[in-house]
């Protein structure tokens, strides 16, 4: 029996299904390369964003310490400020409720680097109408006159 004829018939047949397995496997393996991929710059995202969450929270407690009461104390005595008196109150009929008094000077500090202007010292560099009175020091409000009611 010759084999020619049933044997060609199947020449095309197995072609197709060679190819679609080939096919297959190539689609497989594009598919694969295409995850990986995003696999890999769903890492670098998820490490930078644990790195960023770390900066937050490196900032955010530097915010907290400088933000507490005590270090707020401090930063403002080193800037010349002074505790402030008891309010006084402007009333909407222009009655002033409290006694409004001067803040006390700051004691002058032994540290001979001081920047002028800051500490109650009068800029030198100023003259004229720019200067400070000499009896109200830098960071000190002069007292509000009060006024009777009317």
């Amino acid at each position: 029996m010759p084999s020619g004829p049933s044997s060609a018939a199947r020449t095309p047949f197995v072609l197709l299904v060679v190819l679609l397995l080939g096919g297959g496997l190539i689609t497989l393996l594009l598919l694969n390369s295409a995850l990986n991929q995003g696999s890999f710059e769903l890492r670098e995202l998820k490490d930078r964003t644990t790195e960023l969450t770390d900066e937050e929270q490196a900032l955010q407690r530097d915010v907290d310490a400088n933000a507490a009461p005590d270090a707020l104390e401090r930063r403002a005595r080193e800037l010349g400020m002074v505790p402030g008196g008891s309010p006084a109150f402007l009333g909407p009929d222009g009655k002033v409720l409290g006694e409004p008094i001067v803040a006390a000077s700051p004691k002058p500090s032994r540290t001979p680097s001081r920047a002028p202007g800051r500490t109650g010292d009068p800029d030198p560099s100023r003259t004229g109408e720019g200067a400070a009175p000499e009896s109200t020091p830098t960071g000190t409000a002069p007292a509000a006159p009060t006024t009777s009611g009317r």
